[in-house]
C-alpha cells in the first residue's frame, strides 16, 4: 500500500494491518514466555491501535543465546560479505520507506515529514558503514628489532542497544549498523512506547541477508526486559540512550560484568545568537532547533542565549512563528505532532506551572492542547519562557517538550558563561557573522558537537555525542564504530 492507503485504512479502521506484535528472536517472530501482552497507543489520539508482546528474563536470555551464537557465525562472515548485506539492507528500508514512515510516525506521535527524513537517514546509516565494513583494517608495527609486529581490529562481541521513544528508527540504526559492519551481534530492547520499527527492522536485516540470531529484538518494560539484558554478562558492550537518571543505573548494572557502555544522554543545549547576527536566521533556527519534533530531542536547542539588543526583534519574530505553526495528528503531517505519552505530556505540563508559579514570563503558549481536529491526542502548544535567570529550574533541567528557554547577555564571557551554565554538554549553535567570534565560541562552548549559522548542520558522517551529565562515547561518523571493536596485538620472533 501507499502511505496514501495505509494512513486512509488507518483512520477507518484505528489499526494498521500486519504490525509485528512478537519478539524477534533467532530468525523469527515469537512470542513472549509469559504470554503477556502490552498495549501501543496513537499519541495523535490517545488510544490504542495494537498490542505486543511483554518481555521478561525468560525472553532476554532466549535472544541473547541466540545472539551468542549467531555472533560466531556473523563475525566470520568475510567482510565484504558484510558489506554487500549492509547495502542491501539501505535497499530495501529505501523500498519499503512508506510502511516504515507512516509506522513510525503513527507509534511516535511526530510528523510524517520528520517520519520519512528519520528512515531516509536511517538507510544511509546502513549504506555509510556498509563502506566501512571491509576496511576496519590493523596496522604493521615497527619494534626496530627484527620482530614482526601488527595489530587487528576485532569485533568486541555480543552488543546491546537500548532504544528511546523519540527517535525509534534512527537511533537503532545509528547503533546496529556499525555493530553490524564491525561483526559485532545485537540484541535491542526498544522503548515500551515505540516497539514496532525495530521488530520490522530486524525482519527486514534477515531478509537482507544477515543471518538469523544475529539481530534479535525484545519489547517490553525497561524493568522487566531492560534490566535483564544490560546485567546479562554475555553482553560485551551496551549502547544506550534516554535519561541521565537512567543512565546512570545502566552503568551501575553494567560495572560488575565489566561491560563496555556508550550512553547518549540528556541535553539543555544553547543556540547562542550575537548582536550581528540576522535576526529572521536567528529566530528561524531557533524556532525549529525546539518544536522540531515537539522538543523531543536531546540536543534540541532548548535555550536561546542572546544579545540584550537582538532580543526584542528575535523575540517578536519568534512569537509570530510560534503562534502559527500548526499542530495535529502527525499522519495529517501539521508543522508539529503530539508528545509521546499522557505520562510525558504531565512532565512538560509540571514543568510549566511551575514556571508559572515562579512569574516566569510566558511569551506564548504554556498550556496543554489536543488535536484542533478531533479534540484528542497528547499535544503541548509551542511555549517560549522569556528573559529566564542563569539558575531557573527551566534552564538546568530537561524538559524535553516544545518549551524554549530565553536568557540574555552583554558580552561574550557572559555568553559563554550562560552557555555552560548547566550540567549538559551536548549541542551548542552560534549565530553570527563574525568568523572570528565563531570559531572562539566553537573552541570554548563544552559540546559534542557545535554548529555556526545553521543549528541542525552536520549529518551522518560526523561524530555525535555529549559530555558531562550528556553522556559519553561518539555515535555516527567513523567514531561510531570505536565502541564496537577492540585492538588486539601480535608479535612474532624472528
Amino acid at each position: 500500500m501507499t502511505s496514501d492507503q495505509m494512513i486512509s485504512t488507518y483512520f477507518e479502521t484505528g489499526t494498521l494491518p500486519d504490525l509485528p506484535r512478537d519478539h524477534f528472536i533467532d530468525g523469527a517472530f515469537v512470542a513472549a514466555d509469559s504470554g503477556n501482552r502490552m498495549e501501543s497507543f496513537d499519541a495523535g489520539t490517545g488510544e490504542a491501535f495494537s498490542d505486543f508482546a511483554a518481555g521478561t528474563a525468560v525472553d532476554v536470555d532466549r535472544a541473547v543465546t541466540s545472539a551468542a551464537e549467531g555472533f560466531e557465525v556473523w563475525r566470520n562472515t568475510p567482510p565484504a560479505r558484510r558489506c554487500a548485506i549492509l547495502n542491501e539492507a539501505a535497499r530495501l528500508m529505501r523500498a519499503e520507506a512508506d510502511r516504515l514512515a507512516v509506522v513510525e510516525s503513527l507509534d511516535s506521535g511526530k510528523t510524517l515529514a520528520e517520519a520519512q527524513g528519520d528512515v531516509a537517514g536511517s538507510a544511509r546509516l546502513f549504506e555509510y558503514y556498509a563502506g566501512a565494513a571491509d576496511k576496519l583494517d590493523g596496522r604493521s608495527v615497527n619494534l626496530g628489532n627484527g620482530n614482526a609486529a601488527f595489530t587487528l581490529r576485532e569485533p568486541v562481541g555480543l552488543t546491546a542497544h537500548i532504544v528511546p521513544w523519540n527517535y525509534p528508527t534512527s537511533t537503532l540504526v545509528r547503533g546496529i549498523a556499525p555493530a553490524l559492519a564491525a561483526g559485532c551481534s545485537a540484541v535491542v530492547k526498544p522503548a515500551e512506547t515505540t516497539p514496532f520499527t525495530a521488530l520490522m527492522i530486524a525482519e527486514l536485516l534477515l531478509r537482507a541477508g544477515v543471518p538469523a540470531g544475529v539481530v534479535n529484538v525484545v519489547t517490553g518494560t525497561g524493568i522487566e526486559a531492560g534490566a535483564p539484558l544490560v546485567t546479562d554478562p554475555r553482553v560485551r558492550h551496551v549502547t544506550f540512550t534516554g535519561s541521565v537518571a537512567t543512565g546512570v543505573g545502566v552503568m551501575q548494572n553494567v560495572a560488575p560484568n565489566v561491560t563496555g557502555l556508550t550512553l547518549e544522554l540528556g541535553g539543555k543545549s544553547p543556540l547562542i545568537a550575537f548582536a550581528d547576527a540576522d535576526p529572521e536566521a536567528v529566530a528561524d533556527g531557533a524556532f525549529w532547533a525546539i518544536f522540531s519534533n515537539s522538543g523531543q530531542i536531546c540536543s534540541a536547542g532548548s535555550r536561546l542565549v542572546i544579545h540584550k539588543d537582538l532580543h526584542a526583534e528575535v523575540m517578536d519574530l519568534l512569537v509570530r512563528k510560534a503562534q502559527a505553526l500548526r499542530f495535529g495528528h502527525g499522519l495529517r503531517n501539521p508543522d508539529m505532532g503530539a508528545v509521546n505519552s499522557e505520562r510525558h505530556l504531565e512532565q512538560i505540563a509540571g514543568h510549566v506551572e511551575r514556571a508559572r508559579a515562579r512569574g516566569v514570563e510566558i511569551a506564548t503558549g504554556g498550556n496543554v492542547a489536543t488535536d484542533p481536529e478531533t479534540g484528542k491526542g497528547w499535544f503541548f502548544e509551542p511555549t517560549i519562557l522569556n528573559d529566564l535567570a542563569a539558575s531557573d529550574e527551566a534552564v538546568t533541567q530537561e524538559i524535553f517538550g516544545p518549551v524554549l528557554a530565553v536568557q540574555t547577555f552583554a558580552d561574550e564571557n557572559e555568553a559563554l558563561a550562560l552557555a555552560n551554565g548547566t550540567d549538559f554538554a551536548l549541542a551548542a549553535g552560534i549565530y553570527t557573522k563574525d568568523m572570528s567570534t565563531a570559531l572562539r565560541m566553537a573552541q570554548r562552548v563544552d559540546a559534542g558537537q557545535v554548529t555556526v549559522n545553521d543549528y541542525w548542520a552536520g549529518g551522518i558522517e560526523l561524530p555525535f555525542g555529549g559530555n558531562r551529565k550528556s553522556g559519553f562515547g561518539r555515535e555516527k561518523g567513523l567514531e561510531g564504530l570505536d565502541a564496537y571493536t577492540r585492538s588486539k596485538s601480535i608479535t612474532l620472533a624472528v
